[in-house]
Formats: structure tokens, C-alpha cells, sequence
């Protein structure tokens, strides 16, 4: 019976070794100089089409991302598939056990401790965008440019003010609050790892009882981090409020809390080595990055560019904002051996992940 086990494990230790650079070292690191208008224009020439997997829960999400591309840029035409980051994770993980082109040409996803592994295999290419050194030295790979961050996500507590009455939701412990019981929608923890961390920081302060607490009052358990929000806006579901979810919703109030630790990190992006449009996928990393598309976020990722007024309740400045550390992101999600005690943990207390994908159920 340790035959095909055996054969198995020199196959694909042959597989990762074919394209692992540890030993072969790494190229030195393409950095752009190009403007947008020369990088559109190569982008054209190469025939104007860009792919990208990107993670999401909903299949309409990057629709904005997708119209702004295209309508900066004449011609070019943007794919985006958006689907959940462990999912996009799995498939490129079997185009390139594969070999040879593979279909996106640009990754954009939440799973950032896979960068560096696919960096480490020589998968994806190395390059320096335009405004790369204004990146902090956390969210790139200084070194190589394979992966750098694009812009951050957070969590937000948002409540619908037409169903809670006015009741003030500002903190976590908001949540415990009797006239919520029934009233509360989260996105399992162990169905998604940024939401996963968002448990993780607040128990840390909080500690079990106030999950068990938490638990007291029958949340409803769903799947998605936009689901909370489609939910809570919704006058069809009795559920108000959520702290698992960016909001988004007019039907909703936002919040930070102020008293304890939320969730934020950089979304993180790579272009494959062996993409069918590098050129277009150069172009959307540099439009990514540039002054143009980074001053209109709540927090630019790029510390040399300052952001447009915005009415935004926080500091500008991520790193100025006291109670969130989007840099811890990338090494804890690093440490799986954690990550899946702790799913493991959330799963003996709420059970599995129950319902189709994000994507497909019809919230």
C-alpha cells in the first residue's frame, strides 16, 4: 500500500521542484518606467484584452472596477471572475501543477500568505509598477516586486436603523444587547479567514464569554462577507446588524469601533509569469497604483499619495488609526497551523459552513 503514496509524493515533489527558485535564485525584478498612455498602448498593440481572478462573494462586484478600467482605457477589455480567494487559490494551484500559459493574468486576492509561495515557485512575474516604493515594506515583496498590495478592505459594524429603532451599535459589546437578540447576521469564521481574524482580534480583548455571550443571542450564521449586508438592508429578514461585512448598503449605518481591535488588510495582487497578457496586466497593476485611482480611497495604499476629501470618519493615515493593524494580516494568515485550530475551534461551537457558495445562493 506504500506504492502510490510513495510514487505519488516523488511526482510531485519533481513537480514543485521543476519550478521552485529557491536555489535557482530569483531574475532581477522588472521596474516599470513606462506612462499609462505607453502602457495602453502596448496593451493594445498585444491585442487589448486583460484577465483577472479576483476574490469577492459575489459575482458583481468588481462591475465598477471593470466599467472605470474600461472607460480610462479605449478598447482594452477587462475579464474579471470574481470568486472567493480559496477558491481562485485551488484552480491556479492546478493550471500550474499543469504547466505551460495559464488563464488569469492577474491575481487579486485576500489569501496573502500564497504569494509568497508562488513567488517562491517562479510563478509569478517579477515586476515593479509604477508607485511601488510609496507600497509599505509589509504589504509588497521589497525584494522581487512579485506581489504587492492594491488597496485595503476592512470590516465595519453596520446596523439598519429602521430595524433596531435608533439603538446605538458602535463596539462589539453593542452586539450583547437584549433588544438585538435575533436581530444579528455574521459570516461564519471558519468559512473565511479575514472574518475569521475579526473573531480572532475581538476574543482576544473580549475573551469566551463574550462569544458565548454572542452565541446567547442567536445569530444568524451565513456565508459571504456581502451577505450581512444584503440581509441587513433587506425590510424581508429580521436581521439589522453585523460587524462582517465593508457595508455598502444606503439602508445602513457604519461604524468603527473605537475600544477594540477591527479587521484590515491589503488586498494583494501578483501577474503570473506565464500570463497571456502580461502587457495588459501591467497596465492594470500601474492604473491600480496610481495617483489617480489611490487618491480617491479611504485610505490610500501608497503612503506618497494623499486622499481626496471624503466625509471619512477615521485617519487618513492607516497607520496613524489606533485600533487596527492591517501589517499583522500577512503573518498570521502565514501561520495555518493556527488558522485551522482556530476554524476547528468556531466549528465544535457553530458547526459547518452551511449553504451554497456566496456566489450562487440567491441573497
Amino acid at each position: 500500500m506504500r506504492a502510490p503514496f510513495a510514487l505519488t509524493s516523488i511526482l510531485f515533489g519533481c513537480a514543485v521542484q521543476g519550478c521552485d527558485r529557491l536555489l535557482g535564485f530569483k531574475p532581477e525584478p522588472e521596474t516599470e518606467t513606462r506612462s499609462l498612455e505607453e502602457l495602453h498602448q502596448a496593451a493594445l498593440a498585444e491585442g487589448g484584452v486583460v484577465t483577472v481572478w479576483h476574490g469577492g462573494d459575489e459575482k458583481t462586484q468588481q462591475d465598477a472596477t471593470k466599467a472605470a478600467f474600461e472607460a480610462r482605457f479605449p478598447g482594452m477589455t477587462l475579464n474579471m471572475t470574481v470568486d472567493v480567494s480559496k477558491y481562485h487559490d485551488s484552480r491556479l494551484d492546478e493550471e500550474l501543477a499543469k504547466g505551460g500559459p495559464v488563464t488569469p493574468d492577474s491575481i487579486i486576492l485576500q489569501t496573502l500568505h500564497d504569494y509568497p509561495r508562488w513567488a517562491q515557485q517562479g510563478a509569478l512575474l517579477n515586476y515593479k509598477p509604477q508607485g511601488f516604493d510609496g507600497i509599505p515594506a509589509e504589504a509588497k515583496d521589497s525584494a522581487t516586486g512579485a506581489w504587492h498590495g492594491v488597496f485595503y478592505i476592512s470590516w465595519r459594524i453596520v446596523a439598519n436603523p429602521a430595524k433596531t429603532n435608533g439603538l446605538a451599535v458602535e463596539e462589539f459589546d453593542d452586539f450583547l444587547k437584549p433588544e438585538l437578540k435575533g436581530k444579528i447576521v455574521l459570516t461564519y469564521p471558519n468559512d473565511d479567514d479575514a472574518v475569521l481574524w475579526a473573531f480572532h482580534l475581538i476574543m482576544q480583548q473580549k475573551g469566551i464569554a463574550w462569544f458565548d455571550a454572542l452565541l446567547a443571542q442567536k445569530p444568524r450564521w451565513v456565508r459571504g462577507t456581502a451577505t450581512p449586508s444584503t440581509i441587513a438592508a433587506s425590510p424581508d429578514h429580521a436581521q439589522a446588524v453585523s460587524f462582517t461585512t465593508s457595508g455598502g448598503r444606503l439602508a445602513l449605518a457604519s461604524t468603527y469601533p473605537t475600544r477594540t481591535n477591527f479587521v484590515a488588510w491589503p488586498q494583494t495582487a501578483g501577474i503570473l509569469r506565464d500570463a497571456r497578457h502580461p502587457e495588459g496586466a501591467r497596465l492594470f497593476h500601474n492604473w491600480l497604483l496610481s495617483r489617480e485611482r489611490q487618491e480617491t480611497q479611504d485610505w490610500p495604499l501608497r503612503t506618497d499619495v494623499a486622499p481626496l476629501p471624503n466625509g471619512f470618519p477615521l485617519d487618513r493615515d492607516i497607520a496613524k488609526v489606533a485600533n487596527t493593524n492591517a501589517a499583522a494580516f500577512l503573518p498570521w494568515m502565514r501561520d495555518r497551523v493556527s488558522v485551522e485550530r482556530l476554524k476547528l475551534w468556531f466549528e465544535t461551537k457553530i458547526g459547518t459552513p452551511q449553504g451554497l457558495s456566496p456566489l450562487e445562493d440567491d441573497l
